[in-house]
């Protein structure tokens, strides 16, 4: 899985990253960590707003680790 192309992010009216690169980031480093790192990661993805991980989670996005 490649991970998002930098030149190609969207970012929020509060300067945060966009929800769905936000996840993509998140996800694309998951599959490409160490199982060290990956329980960090998934914590971060936990811990975004429910209203935002709704907004992401379509069976073509959250099937990419799969």
């Amino acid at each position: 899985m490649a991970g998002p192309v930098p030149w190609s992010l969207a970012w929020s009216d509060d300067g945060e990253l966009a929800p769905q690169d936000r996840f993509d980031l998140f996800q694309s480093l998951v599959c490409s960590e160490s199982q060290s790192a990956q329980p960090t990661l998934i914590a971060a993805i936990e811990h975004m707003p429910l209203e935002q991980l709704s907004m992401v989670s379509t069976g073509g996005v959250t099937g990419l680790c799969a």
